[in-house]
């Protein structure tokens, strides 16, 4: 049976309205061996008292032991199979805030930082940012010699 054929069945009207909150992104590691994580480190107040008054449960997007990237993950929250739909977060990203896109284009996200050693210290200013994306262009144009 079809996964959304099996959700129309299921389904049943609620009068209620219902909020997702998806903490996606807590599951880091502590700095060092025995320390706390950012989370266990974290004073959450709010986030203790949405635990204390909603129900809670946990989600396997894909499969045990498969952690997916959020593109898929985020699909999979709303009962798409990311075995089967198979979206990365560029496409996302460019649908999320309207941007036109066309059957010939290929959507890309970037994060912009600066750091040493793979640190993340801050990010850049829009100017450096505009010039990356502009060299990326240029590098990208069809008729461009390689």
């Amino acid at each position: 049976m079809n996964i959304h054929d099996l959700i129309r069945e299921l389904r049943e009207p609620s009068g209620g309205k219902i909020v997702l909150l998806v903490a996606d992104g807590l599951g880091g590691l502590p700095l060092e061996p025995g320390g706390k994580t950012e989370l266990e480190s974290a004073r959450t107040p709010n986030l203790d008292a949405c635990l204390r008054e909603g129900v809670c449960g946990l989600s396997i997007p894909v499969l045990p032991g498969i952690t997916p990237g959020s593109g898929p993950g985020h699909l999979a929250l709303f009962g798409y199979d990311p075995l089967q739909y198979r979206i990365g977060r560029g496409i996302l990203e460019a649908l999320g805030i309207h941007f036109e896109v066309g059957p010939r284009d290929v959507a890309v996200r970037a994060v912009a930082a600066t750091g040493e050693h793979g640190a993340r210290r801050s990010r850049p200013v829009l100017s450096a940012c505009s010039a990356a994306v502009s060299r990326f262009r240029r590098c990208c144009e069809p008729n461009r010699p390689r």
